[in-house]
This record gives structure tokens, C-alpha cells and sequence, in this order.
């Protein structure tokens, strides 16, 4: 994502135009066209979760891309699905609760933003939900557009982080986290070349009205995940 900022076009290349010729070749072939996107779309003012009628405004040069990915997408290919989805993890590969748990561990305490709001949401529900979206819009391929998909619920990084570690230790009592406080800072805190919204709620509303479906408090998700890595 800051890469993004000092490499624009290579990130138009992956973001938008990339996603724009598969759906071109979609089309042709008359084949449906899954397409993961983010929140960034949005400039993450107010605390209202966004929904999908909101008008997108990026902040950033990964928000502008990924929209512009979008708009391609809907532009070229009629059987499409975009999912907007936010704070992604999972089990394998990094993630910002393996970051906590092993700075938990060798600090005393640990500084993590509170003004940034959103949903930790798994990789594991993410395709969850996809494959049971692509079985219904064989049925129903009237339903095809954009949605959000996101866990239930809202956080902080700070609260996510108190969780984490929370969790962790009820998990694996032989765990050692040395971190006793976890301090709340602002985003001004930890300067980044991407600017991140300060709201990453999605309203999942629609993508549950539509398809049938209640989606899962993040904490459940996030529980599951430590159980499997500890």
C-alpha cells in the first residue's frame, strides 16, 4: 500500500488495468468474474459503516487504483462479483495479530493507534462466503454487483491488539507476554506515505440480504485463527 505511492503506475498496472482485460476476457467467454476489493475506496470520514450507494472518495494511490479496478470490471463484464473487504489475515503468512503477539512478548508495554475503526476479517470467511455467493448467482445471476463483505462488529488496531493478546493467553496459558499495557496513540503517531481513513466500517447489509447470510462477530474468527497458530 505505501509502495503504491512512489510506484502509481505500477500499482494502476496491478489495480486497474490488470482486472480490466480479465474482465474484457470474461465477458468474452461469458464466464463469471470474482473480484476482491477494499475500503480504501472510501475516505473514511464520519463513523458511520460505509455502504455500497456511498459515494467513493480514495485518499490514497492503492484507494484510486483499486477503484478504478472496479469501475473497469462493471464496465466490461456483466457476470461480475466485487467483494470490499478489510483487515484481511489469516493463519498463514504475516498478519497484525502475529506482530502483536511476538512484540507482546519481548516488550513491556506496546503503543498501538485508536482512531483507526474497523472489522478484522479472515481470509477463511472471505472464501467462505465466495464460494457460497458463486452457488447462489448460478441460481440467481440477477444479483451480480459489488458488496461488502467484512466480519460483525467493530475495533480498534489498540482494542484488536488487547484481544489479541487477551485471547493468546487463555489459548496457551504457557505463553510469556510480558507487554502489561497496551497505550492508545492517534494515527499522527506512526507516520505513514499512505494515508489511512480513519473509519473502515463496511455495512454488510446488502451482501447479507442478498445472499442469505449472517456473518460472524470478528472475535470469532480472530479466536479461531490464535487456536490454529498457538
Amino acid at each position: 500500500m505505501d509502495k503504491a505511492e512512489s510506484e502509481p503506475e505500477s500499482a494502476r498496472l496491478i489495480n486497474a488495468a490488470a482486472p480490466g482485460v480479465l474482465a474484457q476476457e470474461a465477458q468474452k467467454l461469458g464466464a463469471w468474474l470474482v473480484h476482491y476489493s477494499t475500503d480504501y475506496v472510501f475516505d473514511g470520514s464520519g463513523s458511520s459503516p460505509w455502504g455500497e450507494a456511498d459515494t467513493p472518495a480514495p485518499l490514497n494511490v492503492y484507494g484510486k487504483t483499486k477503484l478504478e479496478g472496479e469501475q473497469l470490471i462493471a464496465g466490461h463484464c456483466q457476470h461480475h462479483l466485487i467483494l470490499r473487504t478489510s483487515w484481511v489475515y489469516a493463519a498463514r503468512g504475516g498478519n497484525f495479530a502475529k506482530t502483536m503477539l511476538r512484540l507482546g512478548q519481548e516488550r513491556d508495554s506496546l503503543t498501538v493507534i485508536d482512531d483507526q475503526w474497523g472489522a478484522p476479517t479472515g481470509a477463511e470467511l472471505i472464501a467462505d462466503v465466495t464460494a457460497h455467493a458463486i452457488r447462489h448467482l448460478s441460481r440467481r445471476p440477477q444479483d451480480a454487483g459489488t458488496y461488502h463483505l467484512a466480519a460483525g462488529g467493530e475495533t480498534t488496531w489498540n482494542g484488536y491488539a488487547k484481544h489479541v493478546l487477551t485471547e493468546a493467553a487463555k489459548v496457551s496459558p504457557a505463553i510469556k507476554i510480558s507487554a502489561k499495557e497496551v497505550s492508545a496513540v492517534p494515527t499522527s503517531a506512526f507516520p505513514t506515505p499512505a494515508k489511512r481513513p480513519h473509519n473502515s466500517r463496511l455495512n454488510t447489509a446488502g451482501l447479507e440480504a442478498a445472499f442469505g447470510l449472517h456473518l460472524p462477530h470478528w472475535q470469532q474468527g480472530v479466536n479461531r485463527m490464535l487456536a490454529e497458530i498457538l
